[in-house]
């Protein structure tokens, strides 16, 4: 087992890993920029150092600043959290380099799914089912014109290097194709400094499902259910839950043992997720997460399995936790992002807490690193914390949930909240009968009103 762990993030996530690192006899390090001096996984780490201002690039993203904390304080260890340098394929390897562990995949793993197209081509090999689309990137002439014909409109023009909707754009006929490619390139190039796109066949009405696994790197891999992912603005995710409600025991058993597969045979290790679109009772492979991910509680609730613990025991060379057919479900878990935002414009509201009161009760989480007091610095996400609740079945949890949320307060920022306290009484929610689109079609019908 490592012996102190260097914490390589800031937030929630962070102190989620302090958690997971004190549980296990772990000592860490916090590292934070000169805005999170106060922050509260600083106050709890074992030891603290600051890594530099408050922009990422000087800071979080600032690997000499990192080995050197890892040098000053004997670290053997990183952990990344999600975000900043953790599907850094490099940054795992210039670790290695300076004989420290990257509590996470392989560097190639990272590179081969953190490249769009090649991971789609991947999954193919691997027996993935994938969505229709480009072989690889396209270019805008009679090239991507003839795979959009093939494969039908409406296509969707991706970023091949990135992701978060960024270089993402829908060609609804012909006549959109053309300047959806040229935007999508700019975008691409502008966010990641790769200009490539490919095609993909636009689904009207899809779920956004993905399936958690955990692989110990020497072929061994599970799978731990899905999440339904498919309440998303700007394709963020706003809301997750677990099991979804539109998948029985028949359809999760088979495309989970489909992945746990195609990990074993990739000799996948530690945490990772891999993403479909579902439509009319079939998955599509869209991107797969070489980390763990803001919604990973949803599936620590209903395995009761914890996913950050075992992330550092597998990285530290341990076993998986459980066989495959020892990996139940048990009830049903609903996650919401909390976020410093306008609930109408969505509109960033950094400041100080000046009242925070987080619910409680049986079968509720909060999962977040504010206080009273706190100031949410404007340099990063606007992440607030996640309020997670489990209940027996999906009706005791959504009712578990809107007490929740009516109990929790944030005072002294605009929140997201009052969002939230709607969606968890609107019908389609309730029935479960929403798709990856529903939420932005809600939010301007709202508008409109």
């Amino acid at each position: 087992m490592f012996d102190k762990i260097l914490i390589a993030n800031r937030g929630e996530i962070a102190l989620r890993i302090l958690r997971a690192c004190k549980e296990l006899g772990i000592s860490t390090v916090a590292v934070h920029s000169t805005a999170d001096a106060d922050a509260m996984h600083v106050r709890l780490a074992d030891e603290s150092v600051c890594i530099g201002p408050p922009p990422s690039k000087d800071s979080y993203l600032n690997i000499p600043a990192l080995l050197a904390a890892c040098e000053i304080t004997g670290a053997d260890a990183v952990h990344p959290g999600y975000g900043f340098l953790s599907e850094n394929a490099r940054f795992a390897e210039i670790l290695a380099d300076h004989n420290l562990h990257f509590i996470g995949p392989k560097a190639e793993h990272i590179r081969l799914m953190g490249d769009k197209i090649e991971a789609k081509k991947t999954a193919k090999r691997l027996g993935i089912p994938v969505v229709p689309g480009s072989d690889g990137a396209v270019t805008p002439d009679q090239d991507a014109m003839a795979i959009a014909r093939a494969i039908g409109f409406p296509v969707l023009v991706k970023a091949a290097a990135g992701g978060g909707g960024r270089g993402m754009k829908v060609a609804h006929t012909e006549a959109d194709l053309q300047l959806a490619l040229t935007t999508a390139a700019n975008e691409a190039k502008s966010a990641f400094g790769d200009a490539s796109v490919y095609l993909e066949k636009y689904l009207q009405k899809p779920r956004h499902i993905e399936i958690q696994v955990l692989g110990d790197g020497r072929g061994g891999a599970i799978h731990l259910g899905e999440r339904d992912c498919s309440l998303q603005r700007r394709h963020q995710k706003v809301w997750e839950e677990g099991p979804s409600p539109v998948l029985d025991a028949a359809a999760r058993a088979k495309i989970g043992n489909t992945v746990a597969k195609a990990m074993q045979e990739l000799k996948y290790i530690g945490v990772g997720t891999i993403e479909f679109l579902y439509e009319d009772g079939e998955f599509y492979f869209i991107e797969m997460n070489t980390r763990i991910q803001v919604e990973h509680p949803v599936t620590e609730m209903i395995t009761g399995i914890d996913l950050v613990l075992e992330q550092i025991r597998i990285a530290a060379g341990g076993d998986l936790p459980m066989a495959q057919d020892a990996v139940t479900i048990n009830g049903h878990s609903i996650e919401c992002r909390v976020n410093a935002e306008n609930p109408v414009s969505f509109r960033p509201s950094p400041g100080k807490i000046l009242q925070y009161h987080p619910p409680g009760g049986l079968g509720v989480r909060i999962d977040s690193a504010v206080y009273q007091g706190y100031v949410i610095p404007p340099y990063y996400d606007s992440l607030v914390g996640k309020l997670i609740v489990h209940g027996k079945s999906r009706v005791e949890c959504l009712m578990r949930l809107r007490r929740a949320l009516d109990e929790m307060v944030v005072d002294g920022i605009e929140t997201t909240l009052p969002l939230f306290r709607a969606l968890v009484r609107e019908p389609a929610i309730i029935d479960g009968d929403y798709h990856i689109h529903w939420l932005e079609q809600y939010l301007a019908g709202q508008k409109a009103d």
